[in-house]
């Protein structure tokens, strides 16, 4: 059993809602996202909702990198 199924707050400061999932806390500051101290960063539907529409563009990008040698 994981943290976020334990019911874990989400870790953007200033939320106090219940986690959905779990990442990188490097990558999800990248994004912008102002994250609590830590190495994983639990994330809440709509934090997680931005951290997707935040990290698109960076996920496209890489994947091209792979296609092109």
């Amino acid at each position: 059993m994981g943290k976020v199924s334990k019911g874990t707050k989400c870790s953007v400061e200033g939320c106090d809602k219940e986690a959905i999932k779990s990442l990188s806390a490097e990558k999800a500051r990248a994004t912008g996202l102002k994250i609590n101290e830590g190495r994983r960063a639990y994330l809440c539907k709509d934090h997680y909702k931005e951290y997707k529409r935040a990290s698109k563009k960076d996920k496209i990008i890489e994947k091209w990198r792979k296609i092109v040698p």
